[in-house]
């Protein structure tokens, strides 16, 4: 049965580094070796939980009167463009509307149309209407899940697969648009560049296909608009699964819209990170949470015109509790504007399914808001037949050589051409925006007050006249993380000349381990490591070092590392990162948090405000250290192996690249601190080397050089 309610209250010494990293024998990546569950995927489910719980009080908290709404509701609608990467608006260029033939069958003409939503952007879709009318009818723009069609390597578009939704509107007075989507349509893009294609440079970019599927939905109400059979006052717009979220966004963005019935297109930030049912989902369904969203808050933004929920009650991607919860928060602001009436939940007993039921109350919905009708008016018509043959639906004989469709992800958002900058006075600007953009836009996700960042001792020993001290790191909830300070014995921190904090990646902990672990196992004994063999060679070239040096090399393991590592099972590795791009954070991103309480802990031991520090650190991780020394003092050098020169190779964190890049922000670095960057392309730091000559740094500030292995 259907049953359509309003239910009630849901991350030195260069040259002895390389030195002893050589001398450590690594052996295989242990990750690639399949392990029961870890302590670090404990803490993992912990922080996911209360990371969510956190943005799940806080999503639409706080509104209690229509004014309060009032004052939100433009905000966050400027915020949604931004998530969707349409901020700023992208320039509504000449669709170039083509048609490129008709069919009719059983009272309706169906239109093959194609129209261009930016310049090579094609969006293609059928047009159904009546074959005859009486003046322009309320009109419904369909927008398809993934039911994608193919025949003998032919993309046929999802269009054709819900062709009979068309059908019904078009039989039963009303014009209706059914367009396909970016991935399953006539020319294929891509909708799952974190699921599975490794794209991680997408949320850097501020890219989601969702923008893509929300701008060409807005395009799609400008070409309806031109058309005289269409009444652009009666704006309808539905669609399931996939489709169903597009029709949350372009309800949420564009007024035009004055009825919706998103079918099976949203649920709780819940249900997808704590649940786990962001497993079952693209990019498509998720904007780039830069301001950290739980979804009643995309929900509300349709308020008040009239809006119908849609879903089954067996659906395990939309499970029940998170589509009733979404719900609910919605209906709160309906009330608050007087349009209780006005929203619905529509539940129908089954699975995830194109479900004919949960369409005929659909139908109902539109009839009694787009075409004034009656609550009690009965449907003779609810049945739905597709009555062509999908070759009859296709709009394009030849797919168009312009397409960008697929690639729109390298142009869809707008990136800044970067150029140094004439004098002191516009790189201070520059560089003061930057940092603003970062903390706002980028680390947004990270915590507000945090306690005092402090490591607490968990065990210490000698050994050969060397002596290693473990630590645990309040980094933030539930992350203690481990830090281990390798000094001569008999040294006090203040004796020491200098502090290297080594920030260790997956490649580099079995080495720590065999080097440096397995050499002091009773003061590793606390953490429950699993220790190898003690690498000899490697321990003496560290014991070497200290003998010779009064230096303390510190070592610090960021969340997801050493310790703390979680599963390496490959794919849920990649949906583990996907939930943080869901919290509004990256892996990167919270790591870099972590580096930032390393410095800071490493300070709060007696004494260690005396000697330099430095940093020190390897491939993406020597970015992640990069960037933590933005925000951190007294820093007299960075030693950085071989980082990537731009974020479309990683680090990956929230829109980035759309005001900088690594070179700006290693620039930003040396601005206060020597950098030492270690890369055998040292073309792509000009603008770090270009900036020194403009403001004058002197040889010591910036060095690019050759790996230390060459």
């Amino acid at each position: 049965m259907t049953l359509a309610m309003n239910v009630t209250p849901l991350r030195l010494a260069c040259v002895l580094l390389f030195l002893v990293t050589s001398a450590s024998s690594r052996g295989a990546d242990y990750r690639s070796i399949p392990t029961p569950p870890t302590p670090g995927d404990a803490m993992l489910d912990t922080y996911f939980q209360t990371e969510t719980r956190r943005l799940t009080v806080r999503s639409l908290g706080g509104i209690e009167t229509r004014e309060d709404w009032e004052k939100q509701r433009d905000a966050m609608r400027r915020q949604l463009f931004e998530m969707l990467g349409l901020q700023p608006l992208p320039a509504k260029s000449p669709l170039k509307a083509t048609i490129t033939g008709t069919v009719r069958a059983g009272g309706i003409v169906v239109e093959k149309l194609a129209f261009q939503s930016r310049p090579g952007l094609y969006v293609t879709g059928d047009l159904y209407r009546p074959v005859s009318q009486d003046g322009p009818l309320p009109t419904i723009l369909y927008v398809c899940g993934h039911g994608g069609v193919k025949k003998d390597g032919i993309s046929y578009g999802n269009k054709t697969h819900y062709q009979h939704h068309g059908a019904w509107f078009a039989r039963n007075g009303y014009v209706c648009l059914i367009i396909d989507t970016l991935q399953l349509g006539e020319i294929e893009g891509i909708h799952h560049g974190t699921f599975k294609e490794g794209r991680w440079w997408w949320p850097s970019r501020g890219y989601t296909p969702a923008g893509v599927e929300a701008w060409n939905c807005i395009r799609a109400l400008d070409y309806l608009e031109t058309r005289p059979e269409v009444d652009k006052t009666r704006f309808g717009v539905t669609g399931r699964s996939g489709g169903g979220a597009y029709s949350w966004w372009i309800a949420a963005l564009d007024e035009r819209i004055q009825c919706a019935v998103p079918v099976a297109g949203i649920t709780s930030l819940k249900n997808h990170v704590v649940d786990g049912c962001v497993e079952g989902h693209c990019d498509c369904m998720f904007q780039v949470n830069t301001y950290r969203w739980d979804y009643p808050m995309v929900a509300a933004l349709v308020a008040p015109r009239p809006l119908l929920i849609g879903n089954t009650d067996k659906d395990t991607i939309f499970p029940l509790d998170g589509v009733v919860d979404v719900y609910n928060k919605t209906r709160h602001i309906y009330e608050l504007l007087g349009a209780g009436d006005k929203i619905g939940l529509e539940l129908y007993e089954g699975p995830h399914k194109d479900t004919q039921p949960l369409r005929v109350d659909a139908f109902h919905w539109f009839n009694r808001f787009l075409k004034g009708k009656s609550i009690d008016d009965e449907m003779a018509d609810t049945t739905a037949p597709k009555p062509f043959p999908v070759e009859d639906l296709k709009v394009f004989a030849t797919l168009p050589d312009d397409e960008r469709n697929t690639h729109i992800d390298k142009y869809f958002t707008r990136l800044p051409k970067i150029e140094p900058p004439e004098s002191a006075a516009d790189w201070r600007a520059s560089r003061d925006q930057w940092m603003r953009s970062l903390q706002s836009r980028s680390f947004r996700g990270w915590p507000g007050a945090e306690p005092k960042a402090e490591l607490t001792q968990t065990g210490t020993e000698s050994r050969d006249g060397v002596r290693l001290t473990a630590y645990t790191l309040n980094s933030q909830e539930p992350w203690n993380l481990p830090v281990y300070l390798v000094h001569r014995e008999g040294l006090k921190p203040q004796d020491l000349d200098l502090v290297v904090l080594n920030v260790v990646d997956d490649a580099e902990w079995p080495g720590f381990l065999s080097r440096l672990g397995a050499a002091f196992p009773n003061a590793m004994a606390s953490q429950a490591i699993s220790l190898p063999p003690l690498d000899a060679e490697g321990f003496a070239v560290e014991k070497q070092m200290h003998e010779s040096q009064k230096w303390g090399m510190a070592y610090l393991c960021p969340r997801g590392i050493g310790p703390t590592a979680w599963t390496t099972d490959a794919k849920e590795r990649t949906q583990i990162l996907r939930r943080f791009l869901l919290l509004g954070q990256t892996l990167d991103g919270m790591q870099v948090w972590d580096i930032r309480r390393g410095i800071q802990g490493l300070r709060s031991l007696p004494g260690m405000d005396k000697p330099a520090l430095w940093l020190q650190s390897t491939g993406v991780m020597a970015t992640n250290t990069l960037y933590a020394s933005l925000w951190e003092p007294a820093v007299a050098r960075l030693d950085l192996h071989g980082p990537p020169p731009t974020h479309e190779e990683g680090p990956s964190y929230l829109n980035v690249m759309r005001f900088l890049d690594v070179p700006q922000a290693a620039a930003m670095v040396a601005d206060r601190s020597k950098v030492r960057i270690y890369d055998a392309k040292p073309e792509s730091w000009s603008y770090l080397t270009n900036l020194g000559k403009i403001l004058g740094w002197d040889d010591q500030r910036v060095q690019i050089r050759k790996p230390v292995s060459e």
